[in-house]
């Protein structure tokens, strides 16, 4: 993926202008998008047109259109990315209002806007493009391989750390948003493991709440690792409901917690 423009104001509201550059980057883009962002892109467009003599045909133009977004396609088999939403800029075209199908490709620029771009996406921005900073490494598809494969790797082996840690010592082993938020909110969340599928939700509420759990444990010290849904790990990781924790020390089960509050009252 290669950054053309980047312009977030303090208010972290802006947009960035990205390039796609192999099938992978189509992945990186399905999860910077979110319903309601703005996306302008080039497109190929059916228009009816009419000749001097009255006969009315049709052709393919190509045009470039801004989207508010509001439906996300992605197929992971092609690695094809297509977004629905209504044209919101004067075009020759396209009526205002109208809905369009954007299909995003390979090495055509595309410009994504959000009135709030929060911790997550900017630094999966920051990741995608941090192996680029070196023209070898861009020149090297062996490099970029080996790095991609380090950091499945990497995923596999802290899961099977929780795994581990879930057997040995459970009360060391969260999994499930609001047990992890409870540890987290302790300052013993050591290493936070979630799925890029939570960041994907619907619900704008929900979302920051996925937000605010990552940037509580980065702020207290811990490590948070993103897990890639189309990875065996982070199908497994879904499966735990997409969110676990290792901590630093031990926390007792909310759920005997809850049983001895409600003892104490009775």
């Amino acid at each position: 993926m290669k950054l053309a423009h980047k312009d977030i104001e303090k208010d972290n509201a802006g947009q960035v202008t990205l390039i796609p550059e192999e099938a992978e980057d189509m992945w990186h883009t399905y999860n910077l998008l979110h319903v309601g962002d703005s996306l302008r892109a080039s497109t190929i467009r059916k228009v009816q047109t009419e000749s001097s003599t009255g006969s009315v045909g049709s052709s393919r133009v190509r045009t470039t259109l801004t989207l508010c977004v509001e439906t996300i396609d992605f197929d992971s088999q092609a690695c094809q990315l297509r977004v629905k939403g209504t044209n919101i800029q004067e075009n020759q075209y396209v009526k205002m209002g109208a809905y369009h199908t954007i299909e995003l490709e390979l090495n055509r620029k595309f410009t994504l806007a959000k009135k709030v771009w929060d911790s997550v996406v900017l630094d999966r921005i920051g990741n995608v493009l941090v192996y680029f900073t070196s023209t070898e490494v861009l020149c090297d598809p062996a490099v970029t391989a080996r790095l991609s494969d380090t950091k499945a790797a990497g995923e596999v082996k802290a899961l099977e750390d929780f795994y581990k840690m879930l057997q040995q010592e459970p009360d060391r082993a969260f999994y499930g948003l609001a047990h992890v938020e409870r540890a987290s909110e302790a300052l013993a969340v050591d290493i936070l493991m979630i799925s890029d599928k939570l960041f994907r939700h619907q619900d704008i509420a929900t979302r920051s709440r996925y937000v605010r759990l990552v940037d509580n444990v980065k702020e207290n010290g811990g490590n948070v690792r993103i897990f890639s849904s189309l990875h065996v790990s982070g199908e497994q990781l879904n499966q735990l409901s997409g969110v676990v924790a290792i901590l630093r020390f031990p926390i007792a089960d909310m759920s005997e917690a809850e049983e001895e509050s409600s003892s104490d009252e009775d």
